[in-house]
């Protein structure tokens, strides 16, 4: 039997997949919608910077060193990079650039006949079921720009400059279907691998009422995607001399704001319209301590309770959890100390603890504060608001606010992209889960109940691209026969406990997948699944109280 193995998207989490299948002598082919590597970090603007540090955020046998010296990189330098990774692991004839992934159907096996299933897949193998993944691909290549306008929500795609993928390495079965527009190809693959991303593609929109949508505001109106996926040139002329307004709270809205202030100063200064405040650090570290002594190693995670714990270590959880609290406070004391967010109205209603339980906290633009100070950036705390002519309508003030440009920096619907992707409306189903909890994955990868398939990149931690290589390493094992998945009422059961887990932590700021709470727990149980020795440091000290990162996990290797 055939082993074809189709990656979706070439950004972190796709050229991880990419190199890993292809240390286990698979041939994948990766799907690009766009002419280059890197999904979202291609779109990103002049002012966004790592959230974390590069000692975290690197590939763990592709060093930082050569391609940045200060913490924190700028785009330009991650897709630098990114792009050298995918260069230096030979990915790139895998990768077809310009191809988008329209819809994936899984062929040969009737939903009647995967319902009775005891295992994933019915054998509990990646491979060998019957059925077949159909993968319809546009080609982008060939757009107009009034096309992909309408497709794809105003994002700019330009002409495909690699040429190499004539020969398709997975030698897919190819045929054309007709759309309304354009032409599509589908392949044929025996296992499919999800690197979409949940911050792109999907915009959230907030809903307006009755005629206060955007339609009756005479200026421009954007979502934070498409402003972001502007030439820098572009962005910085249509808001030169405007007066901006902002959307949200969260780092996208942070980063617009300066950026809109640094262009425009006092004289049009940029508005920022939120309903809460979050949980940012003016750098990585705590009293000159980094932040990853703090929560990234065994004795933190020590502190708290994890998914499937002993009696034992949930004993040790309980009886250290005041000092988990302490350390929680020492941090919001020193960020209060260190920022004047009292006086901007910028004090989170939640703990720093809850703000880590759900991968809220972020890190600072530069000089954000300072431009709050010098009025080129002002804040306004409203729960909703409206459009009219001159500007916007906010609750509790009785003029409008005038304003020429609103870029609504309101988020995405990641769950909504992962589930459309799917053409089959019962794994639509089986995706959404319950509307209280996340995307159900069997360690954070597998769904139990679609067969042939993982999805990587979904769930979050402190540093996302250290957890996708972890991931991508486990699948790799995994597609290569040396792991055993358990029945699918097991699994299930397992993702109820990290689901609950998650839960306790975040509780009603629970929002979607994150295990930055018990990284290194996860990664243990990713290690004695492969075979491999999860206690990675070497003394018990450093194993207790040194970080862990990257470098820990080079080359998990099964050793039964």
């Amino acid at each position: 039997m055939e082993k074809r193995v189709a990656i979706i998207g070439a950004g972190t989490s796709g050229l991880l997949a990419c190199k890993y299948t292809l240390e286990k002598g698979f041939n994948p082919i990766v799907f690009e919608a766009e002419e280059g590597v890197g999904g979202l970090w291609r779109h990103t603007i002049e002012f966004t910077k790592l959230q974390t540090t590069i000692s975290t955020y690197q590939f763990s046998d592709f060093s930082w060193h050569s391609f940045a010296k200060e913490e924190s990189p700028n785009s330009q330098q991650m897709l630098h990079y990114l792009n050298s990774y995918a260069q230096h692991f030979s990915l790139f004839p895998y990768i077809k650039f310009n191809s988008k992934v329209m819809e994936v159907e899984y062929v040969g096996e009737s939903s009647e006949e995967m319902e009775i299933w005891e295992l994933w897949g019915g054998n509990g193998r990646p491979f060998f079921s019957k059925g077949t993944w159909h993968i319809a691909v546009q080609d982008t290549k060939n757009f107009s720009r009034e096309s992909l306008i309408k497709l794809v929500q105003q994002q700019t795609w330009r002409p495909n400059l690699n040429r190499r993928m004539m020969a398709l390495r997975c030698k897919s079965t190819r045929r054309h279907l007709e759309t309304g527009v354009h032409q599509r190809e589908v392949y044929e693959a025996e296992f499919v691998i999800l690197c979409i991303g949940k911050y792109s593609g999907v915009p959230n929109i907030p809903l307006f009422p009755p005629g206060q949508g955007p339609e009756v505001f005479k200026g421009k109106v954007l979502h934070s995607m498409n402003y972001s996926a502007l030439d820098n040139k572009i962005a910085a002329e249509l808001i030169k001399d405007k007066r901006v307004t902002v959307i949200g709270s969260q780092k996208s809205a942070i980063d617009i704001a300066t950026e809109c202030a640094h262009a425009n100063g006092v004289k049009y200064p940029c508005t920022m319209i939120q309903r809460s405040a979050h949980w940012f650090f003016p750098e990585l570290n705590i009293l000159g301590i980094d932040i990853e002594y703090f929560y990234a190693n065994r004795f933190a995670e020590l502190l708290v309770h994890k998914p499937g714990e002993s009696f034992l270590l949930s004993l040790v959880a309980t009886l250290l959890s005041p000092l988990r609290w302490g350390l929680a406070k020492v941090a919001e004391s020193y960020l209060r100390w260190r920022l004047p967010m009292k006086k901007y109205g910028l004090v989170p209603s939640y703990s720093i603890l809850q703000g880590i339980s759900s991968c809220r906290i972020g890190v600072l633009a530069e000089n954000f504060y300072d431009k709050l100070k010098e009025g080129s950036i002002l804040i306004k705390k409203s729960q909703s608001f409206g459009f009219c002519k001159e500007g916007l309508l906010i609750n509790g003030e009785a003029k409008p606010l005038e304003t020429d440009i609103v870029i609504l920096a309101t988020g995405y619907k990641g769950d909504e992209k992962l589930q459309s992707i799917f053409k089959s409306h019962v794994f639509q189903k089986y995706i959404i889960g319950s509307k209280s909890s996340s995307v159900p994955l069997y360690r954070q990868i597998i769904h139990p109940r679609i067969p042939q398939l993982a999805i990587i990149g979904y769930a979050e931690s402190l540093s996302n691209l250290y957890s996708s290589e972890m991931r991508c390493q486990w699948l790799a094992h995994f597609l290569d026969g040396n792991i055993e998945l358990p029945t699918i009422t097991e699994m299930e059961k397992d993702v109820k406990v990290w689901d609950d887990n998650m839960k306790l932590h975040a509780g009603e700021y629970y929002w979607k997948s994150c295990i930055a709470n018990c990284g290194i727990w996860y990664n243990d149980q990713l290690c004695k699944d492969i075979g491999c020795n999860h206690r990675r440091k070497k003394g018990l000290f450093a194993e207790l109280f040194e970080p862990y990162g990257p470098k820990d996990y080079v080359g998990l290797s099964h050793k039964r």
